[in-house]
């Protein structure tokens, strides 16, 4: 079994833990809050082994394999830099880190470890739908762009309209609209389309100065990928990638839960793959694979897959920013 720790006790580590342990794969060896009451109830709840308000401490005594990182974006670097220092590999919840140059370090520190591995939690881009979708594109003669929508009102606006500044609408923490819900579309056009050749970000700011929604234009040469984001509106709106006579079209670029294909006269093939357990569950057991049998051949080859998508969604995100002067304070350090 896998040795797991946890960095984080929101919902989305709730949601992780639930699907290791779907997984079978995975023993919940530690669970880390700067809280003692929080550590010891999340821990309780999920059968963890301990819980720790120190995570040098739970790095030293939990045994770990690997630790998921779901913490502030701002934090990640320090706390996946001191994971792979100790030979911990480490799945890090999306953005990975806030910068081109905290990206390029820890490519740097990876090499140094070559036993760690480093999973960028990108839930959606291993679900069964987005397989489904590659397959369908593969299949188009011609593709002539694709417009890609993700947009949920987060309650934590509500703070902002209060006049407070939680975490996720500061920059400070390195966050806001594209890095907290922005970053799902655009992996999926990543993960999609490769690298594009040009960006250029148009950002909504809120009170706090942190982007609360925008449209980001991601340019691949003969067509161009239309991103809208946010978090102080919903949208309901399809997803949509061009062919010629075929569209294919995606319930929400965020989620992937409803996936067809419609023909030249607008009749539509259903292509989703059904409902899943755990929405977390298909990249979880895709990362106990490699962690299991990291020398496997298909293994590597996803991995590092897996590890481009994640330095070319980091590359992007960052030119997104500087396209349009958005600025963290991360950027500086």
């Amino acid at each position: 079994m896998i040795r797991i720790g946890t960095v984080g006790t929101n919902w989305i580590t709730q949601q992780l833990v639930e699907a290791v342990a779907l997984s079978q794969q995975f023993t919940l060896a530690g669970i880390y809050s700067r809280h003692a009451e929080t550590a010891t109830a999340f821990a309780t709840k999920n059968h963890a082994q301990a819980s720790y308000t120190d995570y040098e401490d739970m790095l030293a005594q939990a045994n770990l394999d690997v630790v998921y990182i779901a913490s502030p974006n701002s934090l990640h670097f320090d706390q996946a830099m001191a994971a792979i220092a100790k030979d911990i590999s480490v799945i890090v919840e999306k953005p990975a880190f806030s910068n081109q140059r905290e990206m390029i370090a820890f490519k740097a520190a990876l090499a140094e470890h070559p036993a760690v591995r480093f999973f960028e939690a990108a839930r959606h881009v291993h679900t069964p739908n987005f397989k489904a979708i590659e397959t369908a594109l593969s299949g188009l003669p011609t593709v002539q762009g694709a417009s890609f929508t993700y947009m949920k009102y987060s309650s934590r606006y509500d703070k902002v309209l209060a006049g407070e500044r939680p975490n996720i609408f500061t920059r400070e923490f390195s966050a806001g609209a594209l890095q907290d819900v922005g970053v799902y579309p655009i992996y999926v056009a990543v993960a999609l389309f490769g690298q594009p050749s040009h960006v250029e970000l148009f950002p909504t700011l809120v009170e706090t100065g942190a982007d609360g929604k925008g449209v980001a234009i991601l340019r691949y040469g003969d067509f161009d990928v239309t991103v809208s984001f946010g978090k102080t509106s919903n949208a309901y709106g399809l997803s949509e990638i061009y062919g010629l006579k075929e569209t294919i079209t995606i319930d929400s670029a965020g989620e992937l839960t409803h996936v067809a294909q419609r023909a030249a006269d607008g009749q539509a093939t259903d292509l989703s793959q059904g409902d899943l357990a755990n929405p977390m569950l298909p990249e979880v057991m895709d990362f106990a694979r490699v962690l299991q049998a990291p020398a496997d051949p298909q293994n590597v080859r996803d991995y590092q897959r897996w590890l481009q998508w994640s330095l070319t969604v980091n590359q992007v995100l960052y030119s997104l920013r500087v396209s349009a002067n958005l600025s963290f304070p991360a950027d500086a350090h």
